[in-house]
């Protein structure tokens, strides 16, 4: 049997390059290497393409650039301006967080080259990227969300008072189109909002920022996996000691912890997967996503946001989840690619 030649592409021009890197390292580690052939695409921060060959350490510590060709990507595949080489592909397989990556661009262009892409399309993509587009078809599904409010950087907006007639403080203050929690702020007080925005339009490419309110219990995440048929992984809930689950909390654990499977009842895990599955249905996802909710004080859940490419590294939290559901590390990747090769088949 051919080995399905997979493109893992790594790297980015977002604010969370250094995690795809880390992401893709975890991936490659652990991937069979029996099943793949594998051409590791990289993405400098300039936005340029390059085919790399080295080491797996070198990529996770960010000196892959060094050992790496130019390339321009072709129909089916890459070439090499170096070595005149072209590379077929079957499946291109993204680990990318943020700008380019979550947001259907590196999708589309992997559609117009007529390659599968492990994950979601175009459309599913864009609007979870973008979290006023996503609050909105939540809406019309009567589907649970915080009350929110969105700024525009050129905008008429609402003033302070407004909005606080609206809901009343505590907010969290947040990019529309970012990740990793970069640009997210607590506002408990006036004295803090107008640094919040400001910090967080500095986050935001397309001139957006949510103010919502701040939902008084904690968070729980369920990983989605699948298309006509969907599975879910075992919820995970975040303890955290401050206001925001920020980038050193997510990916150093300082001053958080993560449980999987959540300190919560059954009943309310299959509540969780339930509501997570209708996102994800709603939102137009595609093969993976974690769902981020909250379980609210007075025991109801809410939907945060749809991450579409979750970090990815083996003790991430979307591996961990299918991992307390059964799936182990590699044969999730399995899976995935394998949902993307009959998608291509499918359409």
């Amino acid at each position: 049997m051919n080995k399905i030649r997979l493109g893992v592409v790594f790297g980015g021009q977002s604010s969370e390059y250094s995690v795809s890197l880390h992401s893709a390292g975890s991936v490659l580690h652990s991937i069979n290497r029996e099943r793949y052939d594998i051409t590791m695409i990289g993405i400098s921060l300039d936005g340029q393409f390059y085919h790399y060959e080295g080491g797996l350490e070198d990529l996770e510590h960010d000196h892959w650039k060094e050992d790496a060709k130019k390339i321009a990507w072709v129909h089916k595949g890459i070439y090499e301006f170096d070595t005149h080489q072209t590379i077929e592909l079957d499946c291109i397989l993204p680990i990318l967080h943020g700008k380019n990556g979550e947001d259907g661009s590196i999708q589309g262009m992997m559609n117009i080259l007529d390659l599968p892409v492990v994950g979601c399309d175009v459309l599913g993509s864009a609007i979870c990227m973008d979290k006023e587009v996503m609050h909105r078809l939540l809406e019309l599904d009567e589907i649970p969300a915080a009350k929110y409010v969105t700024l525009y950087v050129n905008g008429n907006n609402p003033t302070f008072e407004e909005i606080e007639a609206r809901f009343p403080l505590p907010w969290f203050v947040k990019p529309c189109n970012a990740g990793s929690s970069y640009g997210v702020h607590y506002v408990g007080q006036r004295a803090d909002f107008d640094a919040a925005v400001e910090d967080a339009f500095q986050y935001d490419g397309r001139g957006k920022v949510l103010v919502e309110e701040a939902i008084d219990g904690f968070e729980i995440g369920c990983a989605v996996m699948g298309d006509a048929k969907l599975t879910t992984g075992q919820p995970d809930e975040i303890e955290i000691a401050g206001k925001v689950f920020d980038f050193e909390g997510k990916y150093d654990l300082v001053g958080s912890a993560i449980y999987c499977p959540a300190r919560i009842s059954k009943e309310k895990t299959a509540q969780a997967q339930e509501l997570a599955k209708k996102a994800y249905k709603t939102l137009c996802c595609r093969d993976m996503a974690r769902v981020d909710m909250f379980v609210c004080s007075d025991g109801r859940i809410v939907i945060n946001e749809v991450n579409t490419i979750p970090g990815f590294t083996s003790t991430s939290r979307y591996p961990t989840m299918m991992k307390e559901a059964g799936i182990e590390f590699a044969d999730l990747i399995d899976q995935l690619v394998d949902l993307a090769m009959e998608k291509e088949i499918n359409i």
